[in-house]
């Protein structure tokens, strides 16, 4: 018995005590593993280990490759605070978008910034026009213009400031060079000799190719890589590229690329009282090459609302030319070669926001540049495409009230329902960077600084009154240099021109065009 009580004695403590000191270090592992975890998770935010990557944060006013961020889905989706006080005096406030090349609004390019591009118009806008168009182009990466001033563009008030701007170069529309480009090469060639001797859109479309010439041996001059051609109601949206950026668009595009399209998205103004369009319109309609086909034509109906087409005007976009040998326009929307057919490709993204009839003074601005009948013979003679020609008409014809009334059913868009169902279906969309970028050069000082600093002699009062005059100075420059149509001596080019054609042919130049048109009536409403 003795010795049976001492083996037991000896005996390891009891299972139920093992258990126990199991569980309570596998509930210490449980306890202790979460919070390790945790704690390692922090440390890795805390250090910036790529958990979280704020595009914002990666911006620096000192980098020397400045990225636009949000534009993965919208050019305004990220806006970010910056401490440091260069973001800070971008726009005049530290909530900013960030723009490549440029800190405080200088607009001074390096030598060795590549590629150079530069953009021609031919326009008789005012600054309240201009100025916005010119330095949106130079935030996203345009350093040299030439502009082809008539009208008010070509008032000393206007020209003065604008000349006075670097990269801008003003060509005015005297005598001297009409006599200029009456002898040029592609006056005495077959393909624009289509547009010859018309009045209103037809003549402007030829000033605009010869001008076009001029501008390209310009461009060759100044050692540019890239030409566009825009009017001054026209804005580059650089969508799709890594910053918002002009310039890293066509950085990207292949050397062999002679020709670069931008398809054009027209602006769906939702007020009839628009007095900035580019401050005040969001809403655009994207182009045909932009939707899917079976998206365009159902929605064809609801798009079109009664109008001719389903843009008001254009539909076949802008493009970009390589500065080369033998670079020719090819009409205003185009370019081309005269030793070969240009490879050209077309952009998926990027796009040209024409911002056409935004205001309702378009109606009577239109009619008054243009001397023809207001009858529906006689706008064929004057207008290219359907709508301007009836807008022609009813400027011409209606009252103010029956003018208002035409404006609000035809170019308006005040149907929320309809706004929202092309919205999300894709014709419509929201585009909100040029609207920023205006805005943000308006509040930091940059239209007002160019116009104080041009003034130089001309006092306030002389300046302003100026300006003002120069509303009526389009009808007084048509008086001082009258049309040729374009050309002095009809009979003598005319015979140039047969002549040439018995050696050459070239396509005919490539016009303003409508987007695809199928009958409503034979559209299936959705």
């Amino acid at each position: 018995m003795a010795g049976m009580h001492t083996s037991l004695r000896s005996q390891p403590p009891s299972s139920n005590s093992n258990h126990h000191f199991f569980t309570a270090k596998i509930l210490l592992l449980l306890t202790l593993l979460p919070l390790s975890l945790a704690l390692f998770a922090f440390v890795l935010q805390w250090r910036g280990g790529g958990i979280v990557d704020d595009p914002v944060s990666r911006w620096s006013p000192d980098d020397s490759h400045t990225k636009f961020p949000g534009m993965d889905t919208s050019p305004l989706a990220t806006v970010g605070h910056s401490s440091s006080s260069d973001c800070s005096m971008l726009l005049g406030h530290s909530n900013a978008l960030s723009f490549p090349y440029y800190r405080d609004w200088k607009f001074k390019f390096d030598s060795d910034l590549k590629p150079k591009i530069c953009i021609t118009t031919s326009t008789s806008a005012g600054l309240d026009q201009i100025l916005p168009w010119m330095f949106y182009h130079k935030v996203i990466g345009v350093s040299t213009f030439f502009l082809f001033v008539e009208g008010k563009a070509a008032s000393p008030a206007v020209s003065k400031v604008l000349g006075s701007i670097p990269g801008v170069n003003v060509i005015y529309r005297t005598r001297e060079l009409e006599e200029q480009q009456a002898k040029s090469r592609i006056w005495n060639e077959t393909w624009l000799s289509s547009f010859f001797y018309k009045p209103c859109n037809y003549e402007l479309f030829v000033k605009q190719s010869l001008n076009m010439e001029m501008a390209i041996v310009m461009a060759r001059d100044a050692g540019m890589d890239w030409i566009i051609h825009l009017d001054t109601d026209e804005m580059i949206h650089p969508a799709g590229a890594r910053e918002y950026s002009l310039r890293q668009i066509l950085l990207e595009v292949p050397g062999s690329v002679d020709m670069v399209v931008f398809p054009n998205y027209e602006s769906s103004v939702e007020r009839d009282d628009i007095k900035d369009p580019f401050t005040e319109v969001s809403l655009f309609k994207k182009n045909y090459d932009h939707l899917p086909k079976d998206t365009y034509f159902g929605m064809y109906k609801e798009s079109v609302r009664g109008n001719p087409n389903y843009f008001l005007t254009y539909g076949n976009g802008k493009s970009a030319a390589r500065v080369q040998d033998h670079l020719r326009p090819n009409g205003a929307h185009r370019w081309h070669n005269y030793m070969k057919t240009p490879n050209e490709i077309k952009l998926e993204e990027a796009a040209v926001l024409h911002y056409t009839y935004a205001k309702f003074s378009d109606l009577t601005s239109r009619r008054d540049r243009c001397g023809c009948k207001p009858t529906k013979e006689d706008v064929k003679r004057c207008f290219m495409l359907e709508f301007d020609r009836a807008a022609f008409l009813i400027a011409s014809t209606a009252t103010e009230e029956e003018m208002l009334n035409w404006y609000r059913e035809r170019v308006v868009w005040t149907d929320k329902t309809v706004n929202l169902k092309l919205l999300r279906k894709g014709i419509l969309t929201r585009i909100y960077a040029p609207m920023a970028i205006v805005e943000g050069l308006r509040e930091s000082g940059v239209f007002s600084s160019v116009i104080s600093s041009a003034q130089g002699t001309l006092s306030k009062d002389k300046f302003l009154a100026s300006i003002d005059s120069s509303n009526s100075s389009s009808a007084v420059a048509s008086q001082s240099h009258p049309s040729r149509k374009i050309g002095g001596n009809r009979e003598s080019q005319a015979t140039a021109r047969k002549t040439l054609e018995m050696t050459t042919f070239h396509e005919a130049a490539v016009p303003p065009l409508s987007p695809p048109i199928i009958d409503p009536d034979l559209v299936i409403e959705s």
